[in-house]
């Protein structure tokens, strides 16, 4: 059950390391490069060559069932669920069969409305210790429920 990062904007790449190692959890750190590496034996840092969603094809190509995926990219989160993993977003909140539908038709409108409005600013939150604190709290769950 190995915990696979799309780490290029993961604000919680640090976080994943502390607790997988905690659970002595192979972990997968899976970017276009430009991080610094990891010395942990547990962590594998994963480059792939630059273009559009390799990294995300690299994870939804070997995450399965009871996998762990901690992604903010949601066409890679609803390939993921429907592959049998459990997915996080970096704020703790699960993507999951139940949810996944609605979240990318979200994701799809808001692509939709601006498009048609460019100038349109905003509509981001930033991401916070209570969001930090709630990833931790869901990534230690989720490694609970899979070792189970």
């Amino acid at each position: 059950m190995p915990i696979y990062v799309d780490a290029d904007a993961c604000p919680v790449k640090e976080e994943v390391e502390r607790v997988g190692t905690r659970h002595k959890v192979q972990m997968f750190i899976v970017s276009n490069g430009g991080l610094r590496p990891s010395q942990n034996p547990l962590v594998d840092n994963v480059i792939v060559p630059d273009g559009p969603d390799v990294a995300d094809m690299w994870i939804a190509d070997r995450a399965g069932s009871g996998d762990v995926v901690i992604t903010g990219d949601i066409p890679l989160a609803a390939k993921c669920v429907a592959a049998g993993a459990r997915v996080l977003k970096h704020n703790g909140e699960a993507l999951t069969e139940a949810n996944i539908g609605n979240i990318l038709a979200t994701r799809d409108l808001m692509a939709d409305i601006r498009a048609v409005d460019p100038f349109r600013q905003g509509g981001g939150k930033g991401f916070t210790k209570a969001d930090r604190s709630r990833f931790l709290d869901a990534l230690e769950r989720a490694l609970r429920a899979t070792s189970v």
